[in-house]
């Protein structure tokens, strides 16, 4: 018998694209929704916010997912979005001492450079697609009971063809995969392969798990898409999805407090003052984050690994010369040497030529990414403010030299220069420490489920399953508002 949830109300906190998207499932089921925002703008690490005349999305987000059956293309056709997104011919171009990949959805340059890659590359694209089929519609994984456990099995088994092969991967990582092929002894195919998964699951080759890696690998090849307006119109699409179906989104609510009794949240309460009753609460927010709200239980919330990354960023208004004869919007320029990260990989992406609201005519809005590690960056900030503004200046003059290396064209051509560190990312977005992009993909087991040591609390975002990614955000969304609508069943009874 289907059950009538109008009369429950869930609070959702955070307006990140994790859980806009979960807050839109609900509310299109019926479901009283307020989505509460602490900056005046939704998507968080992937937003797209004004400064200088430019519109620049705050991380180097890549469109994806819109593929047909993708995660992306299976939430607008729910919910009625069409999306403002165009296909990229080229995913992003890769550079790298001299080498020049243009990462087509084909793969053609990359079996060009490195032949005896091919079958690595089709054995790729298989689990690829059966992971793919596998978690269409949602993936409970990790599973919480063992009827979900029997739904993943019969699934694969019985629904996609091979899947039993998926066994032989499960706790193998990336690198191992290449020594299966005899291709983990080429160093520079390893450190593309490095390059290609630090960036998409926050690990390298001989740390990433490699179902993983093939999902992760897979990104080109699914395709990327340029979203109209900056990614940030993907979380106002959403919001305005949420409002369609009788929800609410509130900005300039930061929630500081969740009331709870025992293994039950009540409600939530923000900084100016106001609190908000709910029979369910689902948290857009790291886990780290969510345990330092008041009125949670001391001990840990939620289990689980924890990140390890976050982000240096510049954000510049450039010429749009560099870009005149290049083929699409992303590049990626990887130094020859020493562990990916810290300047020495970085990932560029540039607002598209004929988008005039993101950037003055004949210029772009360019954002510039590398990994950091965040605890030298608060160390320098305990320092002091000088020790924090050398080491911001000193990142700012590595990074660009790394581009003006790789990529000649842009010497001379940046207009504007503003940075931010992980000590932005914890002011602008709340995440606690600055970590962005979740957890390493190093297992399949042992990663974080969105179930909290509340019944009716649940997180969504990069740290819960999947992870990282527009993709990775909404297959966990979808996780979470299952497990969401069960315990308003329960609710109900």
């Amino acid at each position: 018998m289907h059950m009538d949830i109008r009369d429950l109300h869930c609070v959702v906190i955070g307006a990140g694209v994790g859980g806009l998207s979960a807050a839109a499932l609900l509310a299109r089921r019926g479901m009283q929704v307020t989505v509460l925002e602490a900056r005046e703008y939704p998507g968080g690490c992937a937003g797209t916010f004004p400064s200088g005349g430019y519109r620049f999305d705050a991380g180097a987000t890549v469109g994806c997912g819109f593929h047909p059956g993708g995660p992306l293309e299976l939430l607008g056709r729910e919910l009625g979005i069409d999306w403002p997104v165009t296909a990229e011919p080229v995913a992003w171009q890769y550079r790298h001492r001299g080498l020049t990949l243009d990462l087509e959805r084909s793969r053609e340059s990359i079996i060009e450079r490195f032949p005896r890659s091919a079958p690595f590359w089709q054995q790729q694209a298989r689990i690829a697609g059966m992971l793919w089929r596998i978690s269409e519609g949602g993936l409970p994984w990790p599973a919480t009971t063992a009827g979900e456990l029997y739904g993943i099995v019969r699934k694969g088994v019985a629904g996609v063809p091979g899947t039993l092969s998926l066994l032989t991967f499960m706790a193998r990582t990336a690198h191992d995969w290449l020594a299966m092929h005899g291709l983990d002894a080429d160093p520079d195919f390893v450190r593309f392969i490095d390059s290609q998964l630090l960036i998409s699951s926050q690990a390298v080759a001989r740390d990433a798990n490699a179902l993983n890696a093939a999902i992760a690998l897979d990104l080109p090849a699914s395709g990327t898409w340029r979203v109209q307006g900056g990614v940030g119109r993907i979380a106002e699409l959403l919001a305005d999805s949420v409002e369609r179906d009788g929800g609410a989104v509130l900005y300039g609510k930061e929630v500081i407090r969740i009331d709870t009794i025992r293994r039950e949240v009540l409600g939530v309460e923000t900084r100016d003052g106001d609190a908000l009753a709910a029979d369910l609460v689902v948290a857009n927010l790291t886990p780290d984050s969510l345990a330092g709200l008041e009125g949670l239980a001391p001990e840990s919330t939620v289990q689980g690994p924890s990140a390890e990354w976050s982000a240096f960023m510049l954000y510049l208004g450039m010429d749009s010369a560099p870009f005149e004869h290049a083929v699409g919007g992303h590049l990626q320029i990887v130094s020859p040497e020493g562990e990916l990260g810290e300047g020495r990989s970085l990932f560029v992406s540039a607002s598209p030529a004929d988008d005039h609201a993101r950037a003055p005519e004949g210029l772009r809005a360019v954002t510039v990414s590398t990994h950091t590690r965040p605890g030298p960056w608060f160390a320098a900030l305990k320092r002091g403010g000088d020790a924090y503004l050398e080491m911001k200046e000193r990142y700012t003059r590595k990074v660009l030299e790394q581009i003006r290396e790789e990529w000649p064209e842009a010497a001379g051509a940046v207009h504007s220069v503003t940075a931010a560190t992980p000590v932005t990312w914890e002011r602008w977005t709340g995440r606690r420490g600055g970590y962005v992009g979740g957890s390493a993909q190093t297992s399949l087991f042992g990663v974080r489920a969105p179930s909290t040591r509340y019944d009716n609390l649940f997180l969504v975002g990069d740290s819960v399953f999947p992870g990282q990614s527009l993709p990775g955000v909404v297959t966990g969304a979808r996780r979470t508002v299952e497990l969401t609508l069960r315990r308003a069943r329960k609710i109900r009874l």
